[in-house]
């Protein structure tokens, strides 16, 4: 019974995750292409900016909604760990896929967030639950 409930609060977490996720992804970008597309920066600024942008909106969303935890300036300054291999990935992935691949690079970004999901999400728990 106790393993059953830790599973399904793993999934409600995960599920919670996954919709921040959406959301966050939204948002970034939104403003990556307004950045890229209208204000005509390099779409590696862009990229980084509307990371930025959706870091913060994330940390706020991962710990009201996702694990229902109180943010605190730790967490907070200690969330950035959450984006190392996030945001170096990411990164990476767009590099190669724009760079290497030809992959368009209003695309590429999108394409990398799916190597980055499950990993991001066991760091985050790590650090937002303790």
């Amino acid at each position: 019974m106790y393993m059953n409930l830790k599973i399904k609060s793993l999934n409600n977490e995960l599920t919670r995750f996954i919709l921040v996720g959406g959301i966050n992804t939204v948002n970034y970008y939104i403003v990556f292409l307004f950045l890229h597309n209208v204000i005509d920066l390099h779409y590696m600024v862009s990229h980084i900016t509307g990371f930025l942008v959706s870091y913060v909106i994330s940390f706020f969303l991962n710990t009201y909604f996702t694990y229902k935890v109180k943010p605190t300036l730790s967490k907070f300054l200690k969330f950035p760990l959450t984006q190392v291999v996030n945001i170096s990935t990411s990164s990476l992935l767009s590099i190669v896929f724009v760079e290497g691949l030809r992959i368009n690079s209003n695309v590429a970004p999108i394409i990398a967030v799916f190597f980055t999901v499950p990993i991001t999400f066991i760091v985050t728990s790590k650090i937002l639950k303790q």
